[in-house]
């Protein structure tokens, strides 16, 4: 059975910690009573409640210990909530800190705005030093979190909340700077560049309804940014960029200034904020997070044209 991204990052961080004993864990009262980790090694396991900025700085003081914290809550109170004790820890002390925050964008769906994370790149990708990740199914997952283990570097790795997904790299794969999915015959067609899970299962379709070569980004921090964008520009010059954030300090704005002399379009989640309740996918449409507002953003480059987009796309 696949599992979700934040499952699989349980069970991955559980089975590393029987080799590497300087693996601790630390939730925001979100792990409930069958947490792989809790369950193996309770020794190791903190539950701090909905306090997230303690949590961060008291994995910073384990972290000096030399330990390797590892801690999680939902993105919005990670990000936001957290945000003074992540720019310390993470960015000014560098502190070896992996923070895993599920219910990114809008996976929270019926739990409103509050539960909401759209903005956690731009905030994160502001921090110096800190490397960013947003896989797409359980062997990325399971991939970024052996890296973060290895590297010892400040971590910030975003994924939704239930949603299983096959990665696009096989299981046990170290990830690539760039995942080629698919590249049409034509360098100068449209290039689909998916971010994260959401952002990358409307690629997937819009590539499916379109033929458009398809290139799939893990890391988006401003240092594997840079390196990715001088792979994609080898190879296109007009990109069609689908992230589940805002336009504002998203991944879209960041390649259009790494890439001046190519076309760069965004897909995202606009500017609106959810005023009805429903399933996630109902959430993202509301807000024009879409398949047709990525198809019409592919029409758009290939033609001068768009195709039709409904009311509040969030084609930018």
């Amino acid at each position: 059975m696949t599992l979700s991204g934040r499952d699989a990052y349980r069970d991955e961080l559980t089975t590393l910690a029987a080799e590497d004993t300087a693996l601790v864990c630390l939730e925001a009262d979100l792990g409930g009573k069958n947490h792989p980790f809790q369950t193996a090694y309770p020794e190791r396991f903190f539950n701090l409640g909905i306090a997230e900025g303690a949590m961060v700085d008291m994995a910073a003081g384990l972290a000096a210990g030399g330990y390797k914290p590892f801690v999680s809550t939902f993105a919005p109170f990670a990000a936001l909530r957290a945000a003074e004790s992540l720019k310390l820890a993470l960015g000014y002390l560098n502190a070896g800190i992996t923070v895993v925050a599920p219910y990114a964008g809008v996976s929270g769906a019926w739990f409103g705005t509050t539960h909401h994370c759209l903005e956690d790149f731009a905030v994160l990708r502001s921090v110096p030093g800190v490397t960013i990740a947003a896989p797409y199914g359980e062997a990325e997952m399971r991939a970024v979190v052996r890296s973060a283990v290895r590297d010892g570097r400040p971590h910030y790795i975003r994924t939704g909340r239930n949603a299983a997904y096959e990665s696009l790299i096989p299981d046990g794969a170290e990830l690539p700077l760039v995942t080629w999915e698919f590249e049409a015959a034509d360098p100068e067609d449209v290039c689909l560049v998916s971010v994260g899970e959401e952002g990358t299962r409307l690629a997937l379709e819009a590539r499916s309804a379109t033929g458009a070569s398809h290139a799939h980004l893990v890391y988006v921090d401003h240092e594997h940014l840079a390196g990715a964008a001088a792979e994609l520009a080898a190879r296109h010059t007009r990109f069609v960029v689908v992230e589940e954030h805002r336009g504002q300090g998203g991944v879209a704005e960041a390649l259009a200034l790494l890439l001046p002399r190519c076309e760069v379009t965004g897909v995202n989640a606009g500017h609106d904020w959810p005023a009805e309740g429903g399933d996630h996918h109902e959430v993202m449409a509301r807000l024009g997070f879409d398949l047709p507002a990525v198809l019409s953003a592919v029409a758009l480059l290939r033609t001068g044209a768009p195709g039709p987009v409904p009311a509040g796309s969030g084609v930018r």
